[in-house]
């Protein structure tokens, strides 16, 4: 039975998803747009929301647990310094969820995922 379980596994062990996560996560605040599959995006958004909310503090403890999930001091940086600020006056709904097609080998469902 499933009662109470939340979020995707993504049929990977929790190191490995987790791990992937943060990757995705990272390479939306660098480049502010990739692209990847629809469970993958669904996944990874309330992440990336997660760590703007928390960016808009702008404190040491906000930019420490930004660190604590986003790879690389450059990127934990630009979600302090630049997008953070750049949505100071929205409450939420920081990232956009659009869909491109299904890929070529497998015909898994594609979405490109951006910041708003």
């Amino acid at each position: 039975m499933r009662h109470r379980n939340s979020g995707t596994i993504l049929d990977r062990k929790r190191g490995p998803r987790e791990a992937l996560l943060r990757g995705l996560a990272t390479n939306i605040v660098l480049y502010e747009k990739i692209r990847t599959t629809k469970a993958k995006a669904k996944a990874v958004r309330p992440l990336v929301e997660k760590m703007i909310t928390i960016g808009k503090d702008g404190t040491v403890n906000a930019r420490r647990a930004v660190a604590a999930v986003i790879y690389g001091e450059n990127a934990v940086k630009k979600v302090v310094e630049e997008i953070a600020p750049r949505y100071k006056s929205r409450v939420g709904g920081y990232v956009r969820i659009t869909g491109v097609g299904r890929r070529q080998g497998d015909g898994a469902e594609m979405v490109q995922i951006e910041l708003v």
